[in-house]
């Protein structure tokens, strides 16, 4: 069975050879445990590969997200990072007046959109053939706008909800549709959008809030993927329990999200109805948990929410992580749900 058959009949639940793996990486893995890392990779293979290409860089962009000190994004956000291998935070928020008057001064980075989709393709021919692939851009609205505003004058706003402002949400949907639609017309198998929504035990902002202003940006994000004959997945850290049935009514075909924080007893709700893209807990079992620890987690998500498929083997290798008990997530998921 190939990566791509595998995935496909796990969003399906139509009994996967085994459950598909993939691998998250923080550079301060690879810089920390370069030699366990590559044993890893080569024993466990990941069967879903983010595809990419050459992008014009936005002319604001400079400096490096993971090496300390300060770096741009392609909007003209700051980010200050003190330790090298994880991603710093934003400390200046771009837009500064309560009415939004100022967010002129965003760049979009419509450089992004620049990129030739023949290279895409071969890239996909050349180095994930037979691999499930997944677009290189995502879409991230919220995160974005915390990152231009600052997170509790964002908040405010989402109360006041000034004019300007949501016009600016209107203008930064417009163009990751537009990246979407273009990622779309590749042979990539899925498309992808993030964003952090929970804190350790609910969500960030009041669910009918979430309703009334993201819901019908990811159903834009799910429809152009759908519409293209792609799948479509989603990345959420946090307690977000009460927007899954929202994601799973708009299509979504795989979450990613904090299983643990969350508990099985409130999950398992959900089990055949979508896929769980990962992941086991990285805050606790994957940096300070022994090996039985690990497989009784492996085992707990495969108890709680496979069925037939419907789970997806995605690890984190970040900050603190045992390489041991990376590998050990990995053993214990081809070990439980491999047939025959």
């Amino acid at each position: 069975m190939t990566s791509r058959e595998r995935i496909l009949k796990t969003l399906a639940n139509e009994g996967p050879d085994r459950a598909p793996r993939q691998l998250w990486l923080l550079p301060w893995a690879v810089n920390t445990y370069p030699a366990e890392l590559d044993c890893i990779r080569k024993d466990f293979p990941d069967d879903i590969i983010s595809v990419g290409c050459r992008v014009k860089q936005s002319p604001l962009e400079k400096g490096d997200l993971f090496e300390v000190g300060e770096y741009t994004d392609a909007y003209g956000c700051k980010f200050v990072n003190i330790q090298r291998g994880i991603q710093g935070e934003c400390k200046e928020p771009l837009v500064q007046d309560e009415d939004w008057a100022d967010c002129e001064k965003v760049h979009i980075p419509y450089e992004w959109l620049e990129f030739d989709i023949q290279e895409v393709n071969e890239n996909i021919e050349k180095f994930a053939k037979d691999k499930f692939t997944m677009a290189g851009h995502c879409a991230r609205p919220f995160e974005q706008l915390q990152f231009i505003r600052g997170t509790e004058n964002l908040f405010i706003d989402f109360i006041t909800r000034p004019p300007k402002m949501m016009e600016f949400i209107k203008k930064l949907h417009a163009f990751y549709c537009e990246l979407l639609e273009k990622w779309a017309t590749s042979n990539v198998d899925s498309l992808v959008f993030m964003d952090d929504w929970g804190s350790q035990t609910s969500l960030l902002i009041d669910p009918k809030m979430w309703r009334e202003i993201f819901k019908p940006l990811y159903k834009d994000y799910i429809d152009i993927a759908h519409r293209a004959g792609k799948k479509i997945f989603m990345h959420s850290d946090g307690y977000i329990l009460s927007v899954i049935p929202d994601l799973i009514e708009l299509g979504l075909d795989a979450l990613n999200c904090q299983l643990f924080c969350m508990g099985f007893e409130n999950l398992s709700q959900f089990r055949g109805k979508i896929t769980f893209w990962g992941e086991i807990d990285r805050q606790h079992i994957l940096p300070y948990g022994s090996s039985e620890d690990v497989r009784e987690a492996v085992r707990a998500v495969y108890d709680a929410l496979w069925a037939n498929g419907g789970c997806i083997a995605e690890c984190e290798f970040g900050w603190g992580a045992k390489p041991e008990n990376v590998r050990t997530v990995f053993e214990t998921w081809d070990k439980i749900s491999k047939r025959g």
